[in-house]
């Protein structure tokens, strides 16, 4: 072979290697957003919130996961102190929704910023068919009566003392619950005749609980902030669904549940 044709095939390859390798070196990284690993991975975000979003966010989780088929949710339901000892003890989490305001704002250095995604309001829960014949506020303060509340420390059971101080009665719970799902749990299994829980626990209760309005006068309107933590391995996932849970999919969800616009 022609020594000039030798020389015009070399320096050809030599071209084509010099093309290929920064594309090979670019290759690849299209796919790695916010996965922590390597492309293609499923990216579990871990959320911690409220034990009264309990079956919202079941519901709620499922629809995200449709949209975003490479995001798991992995929910961790509880009362709102117990969540901020959890932030506070550095537990591996990604997003934070708390039922008030007041527990995320203490939070703020282990959080980006907040938002209220839903609210809600108390009700008296009874037992199915309401056997005590409760109808209002002051019939907790019977002596008869068996009352069970949440702690001092929970949201609700904040709620729970402002309400009763509104409304000038005064109750002696037979026990103090760590969540507001405990509350219910209480009533619904007959070990109380009544406590004080959000509208939307009575609606998920499904018959095993009544609930008894309290006039707005004397009500109190509890606030849903979320916000994503500092700590996530995840950061832009965790703020992509903080940011869907203030979409018009995610407010219709709230609002079939029974809360209300933020």
């Amino acid at each position: 072979m022609p020594q000039t044709s030798l020389r015009r095939r070399a320096v050809g390859a030599l071209v084509t290697v010099a093309v290929l390798v920064p594309l090979a070196a670019c290759g690849g990284t299209d796919d790695k957003k916010d996965t922590g690993g390597k492309a293609g991975q499923r990216t579990e975000l871990t959320v911690l919130a409220a034990a009264s979003l309990t079956d919202v966010f079941k519901t709620a989780g499922a629809a995200y996961e449709k949209e975003h088929p490479g995001t798991e949710l992995k929910f961790s339901f509880e009362g709102s102190q117990e969540l901020a000892a959890k932030v506070r003890q550095g537990a591996p989490a990604d997003a934070l929704v708390t039922a008030d305001t007041k527990t995320m704002t203490d939070l703020k250095a282990d959080t980006g910023t907040a938002s209220v995604i839903a609210k809600n309001r108390l009700v008296i829960a009874t037992g199915k068919g309401n056997p005590k014949g409760i109808k209002e506020l002051k019939d907790l303060a019977a002596s008869d009566l068996k009352v069970v509340l949440a702690a001092p420390e929970v949201p609700v059971g904040r709620y729970s003392a402002q309400v009763l101080d509104k409304a000038d009665v005064k109750v002696k719970p037979v026990s103090q619950e760590p969540n507001v799902r405990a509350v219910l749990s209480k009533v619904e299994l007959g070990e109380a005749d009544a406590g004080i829980v959000y509208r939307t626990d009575v609606t998920a209760a499904d018959g095993k609980a009544e609930g008894i309005a309290i006039p707005d006068a004397q009500n109190a309107v509890a606030s849903y902030p979320a916000a994503t933590l500092k700590s996530s391995e995840h950061p832009d996932a965790a703020a992509e669904f903080v940011k869907w849970l203030r979409s018009p999919e995610a407010r219709k969800i709230l609002l079939d549940a029974g809360f209300q616009k933020a």
